[in-house]
C-alpha cells in the first residue's frame, strides 16, 4: 500500500505540473495510466480508492482552482483562461466554474471573495493525516532553539475544545457541515496576506497552521487557521473566527529542511523531545499560558518545521 501511495503522490504532483505547463496530452487517463505502467481501469480504480475522488473529477477541480487564480490575479481574457486550462469553450468553462464556486467567472473577477478551492491531495502526509505504518529514517539535523519577539497579529481560524491532535481535530470538524477539512483549507487558500505562506499557493505549505489558543482559567482551544497582519481588514468567511493576538516574546524550536517522505515523523518527534526537555532555568523566561497567548507550529519541509511557544520574564 505504501508503494501505491508513493506512486499516487508522484501522479498528483505530475498533474499540477502538467496543468502549469499547459500539457493537456499529459492529463488524459490514457496517458497517466501509460506513464505509470497501469491499465486505465486499474489506474482509475486505485486513484479513487486512495484519494476518495475520481481522477476525472480531481483533474477538473484542479484545473478550475488554477483558473480561479488567473481570474483574480491576471488581466487575461476569460476565454483565454478557459483555453489555457483545457475547456472546450467559454460556455463550458463558465458552467463548470459556476457549478464549482456558485458564481460565474465574470462575477468573481469583478468582486473576488473567498471560495472553497479543491486542495491538492497529499497522499504521503503521514504525521498530519494519520497515515502511519512505514519505516522512518532518523534525522541528523539538530534542533535550533532561540528567543524572538513576535509582533501583534490577527488569527483567522476555526477552533474546538474537544480534540488534541491534527488528525482527531479534522475527524471532529468533518462532522460539522461547512467546517470540514476541504472547505476550511479551501477557504484559507484564498486569503491574501498570510504571514506564514505565499499568496496564490493551493494546498500544502500555504501558510495554514495548527495552534493552541489559551483562554484563561486553564482553558485552551485547538485551532486551525492563518496568521494575518495586525491591520488586516479583508473579508472573514462566515465559518471563521478572528482574534487579535498581542505582541509577545516567544521561544522557537526549529528543525531545518528535511525529506518529506521519510523524515516527517522523526523530525516531529525530535522537536517534541526538545520542547519537553528544555530547561528554562537561567534563561530568564518561563512559558506563558495567560489569556490570548498562542502556541503554534509551522510545517514546511523545504525550509523547516517550527514549534513556537510564548514566554514571559521569570
Amino acid at each position: 500500500m505504501y508503494e501505491w501511495r508513493r506512486q499516487m503522490q508522484k501522479i498528483v504532483d505530475d498533474i499540477d505540473q502538467c496543468i502549469i505547463n499547459r500539457d493537456d496530452d499529459g492529463l488524459t487517463l490514457t496517458e497517466i495510466a501509460r506513464a505509470n505502467g497501469y491499465s486505465e481501469f486499474h489506474m482509475s480504480h486505485k486513484f479513487k480508492e486512495i484519494s476518495g475522488v475520481s481522477l476525472r473529477d480531481y483533474l477538473r477541480k484542479r484545473r478550475l482552482a488554477f483558473a480561479l487564480i488567473d481570474l483574480r490575479e491576471t488581466d487575461k481574457n476569460i476565454i483565454d483562461i478557459a483555453v489555457d486550462y483545457g475547456f472546450s469553450s467559454h460556455e463550458a468553462f463558465c458552467r463548470s466554474f459556476k457549478a464549482a464556486y456558485g458564481i460565474p467567472p465574470s462575477t468573481y473577477r469583478a468582486k473576488p471573495k473567498p471560495v472553497v478551492l479543491h486542495t491538492k491531495i497529499n497522499v504521503l502526509d503521514r504525521h498530519y493525516l494519520g497515515i502511519g505504518g512505514i519505516e522512518m529514517i532518523k534525522s541528523t539535523e539538530e534542533v535550533k532553539i532561540y528567543f524572538v519577539s513576535v509582533p501583534a497579529f490577527k488569527f483567522m481560524h476555526i477552533k474546538n475544545y474537544e480534540t488534541e491532535g491534527y488528525w482527531d481535530f479534522w475527524e471532529y470538524q468533518d462532522k460539522i457541515a461547512g467546517a470540514d477539512c476541504d472547505t476550511i483549507c479551501g477557504l484559507l487558500d484564498r486569503v491574501n496576506g498570510k504571514l506564514d505562506g505565499a499568496d496564490g499557493v493551493i494546498g500544502n505549505y500555504s501558510g495554514q497552521i495548527m495552534a493552541w489558543i489559551y483562554e484563561g482559567g486553564g482553558k485552551r482551544a485547538r485551532a486551525y487557521g492563518v496568521r494575518l497582519p495586525a491591520d488586516y481588514c479583508g473579508e472573514i468567511p462566515e465559518q471563521m473566527l478572528m482574534i487579535d493576538v498581542p505582541a509577545t516574546e516567544c521561544i522557537v524550536f526549529e528543525h531545518g529542511k528535511f525529506d518529506y517522505e521519510q523524515e516527517t515523523e522523526s523530525v516531529y518527534e525530535k522537536l517534541q523531545a526538545a520542547v519537553n526537555s528544555f530547561d528554562y532555568d537561567g534563561t530568564g523566561y518561563v512559558p506563558d499560558d495567560s489569556p490570548e497567548r498562542f502556541v503554534y507550529g509551522i510545517f514546511d519541509p523545504e525550509r523547516y518545521e517550527k514549534e513556537i511557544i510564548p514566554v514571559k520574564r521569570a
